[in-house]
């Protein structure tokens, strides 16, 4: 767990608000049935794999598998730099993440996307972190991490969390 008791309070005042503004039909099956950020950021470690949402420049969806990390209450997620969701997400960076465990665990994300290493520019001020980090994940030679890859930061606007039995959410 990498989250600060703000970032925590954060996530959670996140949850809580997405919850409460979702449809009656969601809050029925979710209500009773979700974890609080602490469990969740206790959950989500490592790589979890997400299918990300972009939209085309026609308005057309396309969805994709990135290696999700959870860091600091949002997702981070990477991809080749002339990947079509590197071009979507440059050009319209609204997105919608979800990782599912089975049953068992659902989280679903909707937000805007900000670059954390675009090329020729400044890179986000918890970059050099966040590289380390990667790093010591995948392998300080696993790319070109200047060239390769471009990671994202999804700055969520709505979350919910689906875990019928949190027990078995750990898994």
């Amino acid at each position: 767990m990498r989250e600060t008791s703000e970032e925590l309070a954060e996530l959670q005042t996140l949850l809580d608000a997405s919850l409460a503004r979702s449809t009656s039909h969601l809050r029925s099956i979710i209500t009773g049935s979700t974890l609080t950020a602490e469990r969740l950021t206790r959950i989500l470690t490592g790589m979890c794999t997400l299918s990300l949402s972009t939209v085309t420049a026609k308005g057309e969806p396309r969805i994709s598998g990135v290696d999700g990390h959870f860091l600091h209450g949002k997702w981070h997620f990477g991809t080749a730099r002339n990947a079509a969701k590197a071009r979507h997400l440059a050009a319209r960076p609204a997105a919608s993440a979800a990782h599912m465990r089975g049953e068992d665990l659902g989280v679903f994300t909707h937000g805007t996307v900000e670059i954390l290493n675009p090329q020729g520019g400044e890179p986000a001020p918890d970059w050099p972190e966040l590289l380390a980090y990667f790093k010591d994940f995948y392998g300080a030679a696993a790319f070109d991490w200047e060239h390769d890859v471009i990671y994202f930061r999804l700055h969520p606007h709505w979350m919910t969390v689906y875990a019928p039995d949190a027990a078995k959410s750990q898994s």
